[in-house]
């Protein structure tokens, strides 16, 4: 049975077993900033060696990161990425500076430029200290931008942090959702991805916690794309013209075969709720849950990486060897919390889409936003 033409479903706000927060973004979380760089080339900006590409930074809470650091935990769903400091995520449960997020060929320029902050603010660092462990994510944008121009420079990530450092709130100076920073080449489900953003608020015995998602989106089949419930990806993909192919893979494509769910997702999942990175890595790991509600099945080819991470009870980085008290919520606590990451990851997820705009692919034809899909298949079935 296709889909009626009057679909009824806006993909933010839905209605969701948990209210969302005032913005219904990831800064509902108290402290939480987000900044996006926009890189584009000059001109035209068409063809193989268009640049539609950035940087976009999350700082997860005031103060200064190494010397107080942030609960978290990572969750790799599928490994196939070059994303850089989860195994100290793993090893320690912290993060100890602002997350980057970038194209694929970024993630060295972007871990050298968080390294450059970090040691222009921190100067114990690799003296009286340590060394500093920056957390850098990253999707391949080369069907709309130009991987091997390597755009992005370390100013550019320096840029940015400073930027969401000094951010009153977050998109202070780009929009927080759609084709902004490095969301700007992302492709999700054969369709304009990008950035989406969402937030719950759950409230427990009078106390209410905010937990607020970011997904950088660049995943996924057009056919298996599912809304609200509603399976239309195999509508839409009826009616909506495939972009052309690099000449290489042109010649090696086998029409006959289902095309590969090739690409990436970051979650990124903050909360002010009172958790360790214990239970921080079990509310990561219901990202998945909230991915497949999409459609997405974490194909072989593919990287999602979960990141959660929560803005109390932060850890000095030079706290004396003697026990500290902690307030933590408890296990029975914890599904709230997966309930409202599944929620919030889905709305991510579909917010990314519904911020989407018709964008021109490099070897040819575009890759169209979902309003401009829907459009299209409406016109099919009148």
């Amino acid at each position: 049975m296709g889909l009626s033409p009057a679909f009824p479903y806006k993909l933010k706000g839905g209605v969701h077993r948990f209210p969302p927060g005032r913005l219904n973004t990831i800064c509902d979380v108290p402290g939480v900033r987000v900044a996006h760089h926009s890189i584009r080339a000059p001109g035209e900006n068409i063809g193989p060696h268009a640049v539609r590409t950035g940087v976009t930074v999350v700082l997860p809470g005031p103060g200064h990161p190494f010397r107080e650091k942030f609960q978290a935990a990572a969750h790799v769903i599928n490994g196939f990425g070059k994303s850089a400091g989860l195994m100290q995520i793993g090893e320690l449960g912290n993060i100890e500076t602002p997350l980057v997020l970038a194209n694929t060929l970024s993630v060295g320029t972007a871990f050298a430029g968080t390294v450059d902050y970090m040691v222009r603010i921190t100067p114990e660092i690799g003296e009286t200290t340590g060394t500093v462990n920056p957390v850098v994510f990253e999707c391949n944008d080369s069907q709309i931008s130009d991987l091997r121009a390597l755009a992005v420079t370390e100013e550019h990530v320096l840029r940015t942090i400073e930027e969401a450092a000094a951010a009153d709130a977050c998109g202070d100076a780009e929009p927080l959702e759609g084709a902004v920073g490095a969301g700007s080449g992302m492709v999700c489900y054969g369709l304009k991805g990008g950035f989406g953003s969402a937030s719950r608020v759950v409230t427990l015995v009078g106390m209410s916690y905010t937990l607020g998602c970011l997904a950088m989106t660049n995943f996924g089949s057009l056919s298996d794309l599912n809304v609200a419930g509603h399976a239309i990806g195999d509508e839409l993909a009826r009616v909506v013209p495939k972009p052309g192919a690099a000449p290489e893979r042109r010649e090696a494509a086998r029409p006959s075969e289902r095309p590969d769910e090739r690409g990436s997702v970051i979650i990124i999942l903050a909360t002010d709720a009172p958790l360790d990175s214990r239970q921080l890595g079990r509310i990561a790991r219901r990202a998945q849950s909230g991915i497949a509600r999409t459609g997405g099945f974490t194909d072989n080819g593919s990287g999602e990486i979960a990141c959660a991470f929560s803005t109390v009870n932060r850890i000095a980085h030079d706290a004396p060897p003697v026990p500290r008290a902690v307030e933590l919520l408890p296990e029975s606590a914890l599904n709230s919390f997966f309930a409202a990451a599944v929620s919030a990851v889905e709305e991510s997820i579909l917010s990314s889409l519904e911020h989407g705009q018709t964008t021109p692919a490099r070897h040819g034809g575009c890759i169209y936003g979902f309003s401009d899909a829907m459009e299209m298949l409406t016109k099919g079935n009148t």
